[in-house]
């Protein structure tokens, strides 16, 4: 066992892969020898190689045309897209291309790939460096999506996108990179799809992603320090697939659910949730289905409006007892 940041738990997710893979390749903006402009890159390029490890062009579109085609003749890119903002200039690529290919050839064309990008706020980058778009994605019939909250997982869940047949967009938190995690040793290998209850609580359930999973909680921490209220939180981990049957088991012990997203509020990952669990979920609510976003706007880059605009930890506890008995 390790103690491994989120940053350098990228770098051993590649190497797990690659070393395990001779068809797995690596391209992308400044990956190589810089590091990656988060240095969460480091290291790769003198392991394997100029061949499989390439720096591109600043070219979104250059990077995902590359991958598609490598994916199509037998290859299992890896693709970074530096901030994930910057899918609204190679979007084309992704939704009407790599999405639909394979279901447009009826399976003659497969595409295991896997586009990795740091995702969210935080960081006072400012609106054009700091959304959090995996809502944008979960939008795109054809592709996978997932978002971790810890070092340990995000070496799983990567290693599970580079064996997938299907394209996956895997969103790493920027505000998590340098945050420290115990990572076992060896390969590790997740499963997509599956969410991961990472507190007990019997009286409300907090369903949060990537970023917001710590803060949840250490609200739910809070909530049980200082209010008597024990929360249960679930990590969902993935988006597509989504993990309908954990929350619903965690909503029939509690009867109170409350999603935090970092993404804006209107069409957000939790508006889906919780409108499944309004018709799946119905008879275990004991109160409104509660969503705790950042609201609908451009993020800013002042330091109070930036913290004032994503869901933060006494935000969370205050709409919990707002709405609990």
């Amino acid at each position: 066992m390790a103690e491994l940041t989120y940053r350098d738990a990228v770098s051993r997710a590649i190497a797990q892969e690659m070393r395990r893979d001779d068809s797995v390749v690596f391209l992308g903006e400044d990956i190589g020898a810089a590091g990656g402009v988060f240095k969460a890159t480091v290291g790769l390029l003198e392991e394997f190689g100029p061949r499989r490890v390439r720096d591109t062009p600043i070219s979104e579109q250059a990077i995902l045309g590359a991958a598609m085609g490598a994916a199509m003749t037998g290859l299992r890119p890896i693709a970074e897209i530096m901030f994930s903002d910057f899918f609204a200039v190679c979007w084309d690529i992704v939704a009407n291309e790599i999405a639909k290919s394979r279901y447009m050839t009826n399976g003659q064309v497969s595409f295991p790939l896997v586009i990795r990008s740091g995702n969210g706020g935080g960081l006072r980058f400012g609106a054009q460096h700091s959304q959090a778009v995996e809502n944008w994605a979960m939008a795109v019939p054809g592709l996978k999506v997932v978002a971790p909250s810890n070092p340990a997982d995000l070496i799983g869940l990567f290693a599970a996108a580079v064996r997938d047949p299907d394209p996956v967009l895997f969103f790493e938190a920027k505000s998590l990179y340098p945050v420290k995690g115990e990572v076992p040793d060896g390969e590790i290998v997740e499963e997509l799809g599956k969410a991961k209850v990472v507190r007990d609580g019997g009286d409300v359930t907090i369903v949060a992603l990537a970023s917001m999973v710590p803060r949840a909680v250490a609200a739910a921490t809070e909530l049980s320090r200082d209010h008597g209220i024990e929360a249960g939180v679930v990590d969902l981990r993935s988006l597509v697939p989504l993990d309908v049957t954990t929350v619903l088991g965690e909503l029939a012990k509690t009867g109170r659910l409350f999603t935090v997203e970092e993404n804006p509020r209107l069409c957000g990952w939790g508006a889906e949730l919780v409108s499944i669990l309004a018709e799946d979920g119905f008879t275990s609510l004991d109160g409104p289905l509660v969503r705790i976003t950042t609201p609908h706007v451009p993020l800013p880059a002042a330091d109070a409006l930036e913290d004032a605009a994503l869901p933060s930890v006494a935000r969370i506890v205050e709409t919990v007892l707002k709405n609990t008995d």
